[in-house]
């Protein structure tokens, strides 16, 4: 079941491999992501000292907050991954130009797991293209749809 969904990377980027990270988080955290308090448009993925962090994701601490917790929405996230997987992605990070993308949010066994993509930067015409291309298969609905109904 999907929390939260960066829908911006799929248009700013070519998603050339997925994968999935478990996500250091405090218990107010998680608590304001199952009431739905979470923002992924602005996240980007960022390596430090051979390890993922998570920036820009935005959770908006609930106002029943306890009062000894000072929340931090932007708070800076640690990811969770196996060291190898690590070593590669930072590998091709780093020799071919690839970005690392927050795609979702999501539970699965009863955590929160980020599924992150490592991603190349689309240009402007190539955005351009996939509007077009998203607009025409609208468009070949509605027409089918029309050309359906039109029939009985």
């Amino acid at each position: 079941m999907s929390i939260a969904e960066n829908r911006r990377a799929r248009y700013d980027y070519h998603i050339e491999e997925r994968f999935e990270a478990g996500i250091v988080l405090e218990g107010w955290e998680i608590k304001a992501i199952r009431a739905g308090q979470v923002q992924l448009t602005d996240g980007y993925v960022v390596i430090r000292d051979g390890e993922l962090h998570l920036i820009g994701c935005r959770i908006n601490a609930l106002r029943s907050a306890s009062t000894h917790v000072h929340p931090e929405a932007d708070r800076t996230k640690k990811l969770l991954m196996h060291k190898e997987q690590i070593r590669r992605l930072i590998g091709k990070v780093e020799q071919k130009g690839f970005t690392l993308v927050p795609l979702d949010l999501h539970y699965k066994g009863g955590r929160v797991k980020a599924e992150i993509a490592l991603a190349k930067g689309k240009a402007e015409h190539d955005k351009r293209d996939s509007e077009k291309k998203k607009d025409w298969e609208r468009e070949k609905g509605r027409l089918m749809r029309h050309k359906v109904s039109s029939k009985t």
